[in-house]
């Protein structure tokens, strides 16, 4: 009688649990990791104080493709770095994203037209034709 009692107590302590999970809903998706590091860091590092970080943190974010669509704001911000071997990684980063990084094109249509680097205004252009090719009105 005692196992039936113990059993019944397990069986409604398991039910109870499994009910309390699911209603909390299915957890949250993983942020997406490049290098053992999460997305987030790689945003924080966007704004270190060496260049070289922020190039790093540009490129690794580059490798993300589209679930680095998060990281969006923070590459438009750095667009404006002073420094052009961060500027260039950043728009290559956007192009990765692809369609997640749309509200970056008007500050690359403005890069294409005033960056004075030859190679970030074409990389701008090629981010855009990976982001929305319409948005160049070239047919």
């Amino acid at each position: 009688m005692l196992k039936r009692a113990l059993g019944a107590a397990a069986l409604t302590l398991m039910v109870a649990t499994t009910s309390v999970s699911a209603q909390n809903g299915a957890p949250a998706a993983k942020e997406p990791v490049s290098q053992g590091r999460p997305l987030s860091e790689w945003i924080a590092d966007l704004k270190g104080a060496a260049p070289l970080t922020r190039n790093a943190a540009a490129y690794e974010i580059a490798s993300l493709g589209p679930a680095a669509a998060a990281a969006v704001p923070a590459l438009i911000e750095a667009l404006d770095d002073p420094v052009a071997v961060v500027r260039f990684p950043v728009t290559v980063a956007l192009g990765e994203i692809g369609s997640g990084a749309a509200a970056a094109i008007p500050r690359l249509k403005q890069m294409m037209e005033e960056e004075i680097n030859d190679e970030i205004a074409a990389s701008a252009k090629r981010a855009i034709r990976r982001i929305q090719p319409t948005a160049l009105g070239e047919n």
